[in-house]
C-alpha cells in the first residue's frame, strides 16, 4: 500500500511517537524505519530527511524515554512519604530514596522503553553528552545530603555512581537475570532494601569526618623487607 501524504505538521515529533509505541512492548529491535513511516503515512524517503538513519531516530526515541524516566524521579521526589522513612526525618535522604525506587519502578514497568534508553544503539553519547536527566535528578538529591551536612565534599564525589550503579544493577537482574521470574511484592521488598543498603553506605562512608577517621585507623603499612 502506498503511504499516504502527511498533513500533520511535525513529522520528527511522529515518528518519534511511532517508535516510542513501537519500542515500549518489544525494545530496540522493533524500532524499524518503514513500518514507522508506514504507521505515520509517510515515504521511507521522508524519514531519512529528518533523521539519518536508523540509529538516529532511536537515539531521538531515547532521549525522550530519558526525560520521561526524569520527570517520573522528580515527581516521586516532590512527593515523597513519610512512610518511606523508618529511622530519620531528613528531607534529603526522602528524596534521595524516591530517586532511587522511581527508576526501578520504572524499569520494571517499561523494560521496552529501558531497553531503548541504556542498551539501545548509540547510548554512550547520550547518557554522557549533554548529562541525561535521570543523572541530573540523582545529582540534585545527592547535593542535597551535602546541604544537609549529612555527606561531606569528599564523600559526595562520585556517588551518583554509588548509587546508580546499585539501582541500575538491580534493574538488570529484574529484566534479564535470576530476579525476572519473582513475584511483585518480593521485588518492592528488594527494591527498597536496595535503595535503602546504598544510601546507608554512602552515608557512612562519605559523612563529614568519615573519611579523615577512616585513613587514621588504618595501621600503617609494614616495612618493605629488602
Amino acid at each position: 500500500m502506498d503511504a499516504k501524504p502527511y498533513h500533520h505538521g511535525d513529522l520528527p515529533q511522529a515518528l518519534i511517537e511511532a517508535g516510542l509505541e513501537a519500542t515500549r512492548a518489544g525494545g530496540p529491535d522493533s524500532l524499524r524505519l518503514r513500518d514507522l513511516a508506514r504507521v505515520v503515512g509517510v515515504s521511507a524517503n521522508a524519514v531519512y530527511r529528518h533523521f539519518q538513519d536508523r540509529d538516529a531516530l532511536l537515539d531521538a526515541v531515547a532521549a525522550e524515554i530519558l526525560a520521561r524516566l526524569a520527570r517520573e524521579m522528580r515527581t516521586a521526589q516532590e512527593g515523597a512519604d513519610t512512610t518511606l522513612s523508618n529511622t530519620t526525618p531528613s528531607s534529603a535522604i526522602k528524596r534521595l530514596r524516591s530517586v532511587g525506587l522511581a527508576y526501578i519502578a520504572f524499569a520494571r514497568r517499561e523494560p521496552g522503553w529501558f531497553s531503548v534508553a541504556f542498551f539501545g544503539a548509540g547510548r554512550d553519547g547520550l547518557l554522557a553528552t549533554p548529562p541525561a536527566p535521570p543523572y541530573v535528578a540523582l545529582t540534585e538529591a545527592l547535593d542535597e545530603l551535602v546541604q544537609e551536612g549529612l555527606l561531606s565534599g569528599e564523600g559526595r564525589a562520585g556517588a551518583q555512581w554509588l548509587c546508580w550503579s546499585a539501582v541500575h544493577g538491580f534493574a538488570g537482574l529484574v529484566l534479564h537475570g535470576p530476579l525476572r521470574r519473582s513475584p511483585d511484592p518480593e521485588l518492592d521488598l528488594l527494591a527498597e532494601r536496595t535503595v535503602e543498603a546504598i544510601i546507608a553506605g554512602v552515608i557512612e562512608t562519605g559523612r563529614p569526618g568519615a573519611l579523615v577517621q577512616r585513613s587514621a585507623s588504618e595501621p600503617a603499612m609494614p616495612p618493605t623487607e629488602k
